[in-house]
């Protein structure tokens, strides 16, 4: 069994806990420890998340290094559709012909015709869409199965992966446990913990995000016990439940300070840089630019203006959230 780094407060301790989990670096933009997917080994192996069609060539490179034949993998697994988790996939499927492919229900359709997505990307990315992400090639209709809350992607003889629906971040995002190895990987619903920053960040971007939903779906993966947290962004960590406390109290904190700007007339974008923007000092200048090239204060004041302009919840409502934090 290969043991798994889990990130635990400021070190770094590798534990055995017997799973057959591999940790992939995707390497979005060729950064090291921003995009992760992980194999799970087993009679029908799964590799959850495949990261951008940028980092196709990589998780192809990490597969093989791990063993894995074209043949081998039983099953790829998407969290969601955004093409840093997702964008990768239909030439993943096409290197793996044996491979289902897992998705939530309003996802389906567009790895099948991708078209709507990538042309809403190349809005929302412009000339960052090809120089950092890629597109998305079409996957087969045939090979694309529909998963919903509840139910079981089979790894071995009593070896599962149980769906976990966690809408949020994204209507259609999927969180997973792993029965085994008792890891919930958590896709961007817990939010962004990035290796070198260490600063959980919340994913609000436009157009899904909504803080009931975002909320529910952290206190269901409490409601799982698990062993530790597999973030896409960036990594296994330790002390679940203090970690997604930390989630629901954060995200909690970036509503509130966004609905207080929106009620007052102000900027929501500048009211959530001037109280959570990073400086640099103790974390490099670079860093800091490649966690906000990833989530960013502009993306995520552009999700909770549209959260609230929706009618997103009072400062009453607000203040219920934090009442069931714990």
């Amino acid at each position: 069994m290969t043991p798994i780094k889990v990130r635990v407060s400021v070190v770094d301790v590798a534990i055995e806990i017997g799973s057959g989990v591999f940790e992939v670096d995707t390497k979005l933009g060729g950064w090291d420890n921003i995009t992760a997917g992980y194999l799970i080994r087993g009679d029908a192996p799964l590799l959850i998340e495949v990261g951008s069609q940028s980092s196709v060539d990589t998780v192809l490179d990490e597969l093989s290094n791990i063993g894995l034949g074209a043949g081998d993998l039983a099953g790829i697994a998407l969290t969601h559709i955004h093409l840093d988790h997702a964008g990768g996939v239909g030439d993943i499927a096409n290197a793996f012909p044996n491979a289902t492919i897992y998705v939530h229900e309003r996802g389906a359709r567009h790895l099948a015709d991708p078209s709507r997505l990538i042309s809403s990307a190349e809005t929302v990315y412009g000339e960052k869409l090809d120089t950092l992400y890629g597109r998305l090639l079409p996957t087969d209709a045939s090979r694309i199965r529909v998963v919903g809350d509840g139910d079981e992607i089979r790894i071995s003889t009593n070896h599962t992966v149980e769906v976990i629906n966690s809408p949020g971040h994204a209507k259609h995002h999927l969180g997973y446990f792993d029965n085994v190895s008792g890891l919930v990987f958590t896709g961007d619903a817990a939010g962004v913990l990035l290796p070198e920053i260490r600063l959980l960040r919340p994913a609000t971007p436009p157009a899904d995000f909504d803080l009931a939903s975002a909320l529910s779906s952290l206190r269901r993966f409490k409601e799982y016990s698990p062993i530790a947290l597999a973030f896409a962004h960036y990594g296994v960590y330790g002390s679940p439940e203090e970690l997604l406390d930390e989630a629901i109290e954060s995200l909690i904190s970036w509503a509130t300070v966004a609905e207080r700007a929106y009620l007052d007339g102000d900027d929501i974008e500048s009211a959530l840089y001037a109280q959570f923007n990073l400086e640099a000092g103790e974390i490099a200048q670079e860093a800091i630019e490649r966690f906000d090239t990833l989530n960013g204060i502009h993306s995520n004041a552009q999700g909770l203006k549209i959260w609230l302009e929706r009618g997103g919840a009072s400062q009453s409502a607000i203040g219920e959230h934090h009442g069931h934090a714990h």
